[in-house]
């Protein structure tokens, strides 16, 4: 069985993709897996890392940037399309599944266009361009949240959750406190602005650390900066005093998460998946360029739950930053209660739940591989 994985461009579209591979692997294990992105998205570093196989496309996203990245973005749709079509011509997939984003549109039409089944998976609550075009052609649709379901044809559309690595829900506290070089003494608050980094969030975090100086020797960081950030991000947390581990990108997630009492991230589908897998609180902070301000939505729903607070963008800096964090650290309830329902919110068996929607499209003659197929 030969499946093409299409999607990336942040960790948001990837995780997921990843996810799902490796338990169609464990489920079919002579399956070839090949996952389509570009070369300038995190595909390019985390596939090849993961061992599946990584083909590319030349492809740009258009939302959030100026008019010269638009254009140069839609004169290289017709070059997607040609590589695309070499791609099915050489893996002569069984069956195409799409996670968004812009690297996954022309590959799921080609496909289409083929006669090849497809499907696509829709991380966030209010869906994106790409999966609403697609929605149109593809045979089924999975979906994380029951909001987006209004959004796609009611007959193919099943509520799947977001699949989430399995190791996440297993990271060792201990191990990450020494692999992260970490004090276990200490409240430990995990920030990270996604697989490259949030530039307001990292000033953000680093001008609260003034207000917050009372909390010197309670309190310490780990911080995933990006590269762009990290030298003036590290010579700040000097400055103030502060103890953490400041690095420009985390391997070992699984290890973060077990190590963090509290995270301040944007709020992509995927990282909120994972917080609530592993049961964590958070203050989230919504990428303001989100397609259709989907971010938002993510997050008001652990908001309104419990699990999380949120800042917008445009209110973020260092003292809002600090009340929120402050307001935490003062009421050890609050922060027993976040945990609980976010614990309580964890998805279960998702990525069994979208290969059970793939196998449910592809030829029949397939499905006897498959044993995790439900009736």
């Amino acid at each position: 069985m030969n499946i093409i994985i299409a999607g990336g461009g942040t960790g948001g579209h990837v995780y997921p993709g990843i996810a799902i591979a490796r338990r169609l692997k464990e489920l079919i294990p002579d399956a070839r897996i090949v996952f389509v992105g570009t070369a300038e998205g995190i595909e390019a570093k985390v596939v090849p890392r993961e061992g599946f196989e990584l083909r590319f496309i030349r492809a740009e996203g258009m939302v959030g940037y100026g008019i010269l990245r638009k254009l140069r973005s839609l004169l290289k749709i017709p070059l997607s399309f040609v590589d695309s079509f070499s791609i099915l011509r050489q893996i002569r997939p069984d069956v195409v599944l799409g996670l968004g984003g812009y690297s996954s549109g022309a590959i799921l039409l080609s496909a289409f266009l083929k006669r090849i089944p497809t499907m696509i998976h829709e991380q966030n609550s209010i869906p994106g361009t790409t999966n609403k075009i697609l929605g149109r052609f593809v045979k089924a649709i999975a979906v994380t949240y029951h909001e987006s379901m209004s959004f796609f044809p009611a007959h193919k559309t099943h509520l799947t959750g977001n699949p989430v690595r399995e190791e996440i829900r297993h990271g060792d506290r201990q191990r990450g406190y020494r692999v992260f070089n970490l004090d276990s003494r200490y409240f430990t608050i995990f920030v990270f602005g996604g697989s490259r980094g949030a530039s307001q969030i990292n000033t953000a975090v680093v001008e609260s650390l003034t207000y917050l100086r009372d909390y010197k020797d309670k309190i310490q960081f780990l911080h995933q900066t990006g590269e762009r950030d990290l030298e003036a991000v590290r010579q700040m947390y000097h400055r103030y005093g502060f103890k953490g581990t400041i690095i420009p990108f985390i391997h070992e997630m699984a290890d973060a998460y077990a190590v963090a009492d509290l995270v301040v991230s944007r709020a992509g589908a995927t990282t909120l998946a994972e917080l609530t897998a592993c049961g964590k609180p958070a203050i989230l902070i919504p990428y303001p360029f989100a397609a259709s301000d989907h971010q938002v939505s993510n997050a008001k729903k652990l908001c309104e739950m419990g699990a999380a607070q949120m800042i917008l963008d445009d209110e973020l800096n260092g003292k809002t930053l600090s009340e929120h964090i402050r307001y935490i650290l003062e009421d050890p309830d609050v922060l027993e209660e976040m945990e609980r329902v976010s614990r309580s919110l964890g998805g279960h068996d998702a990525t069994k739940k979208v290969i059970d929607v793939m196998m449910g499209i592809i030829d029949s003659r397939f499905r006897i591989q498959y044993t995790g197929l439900t009736p």
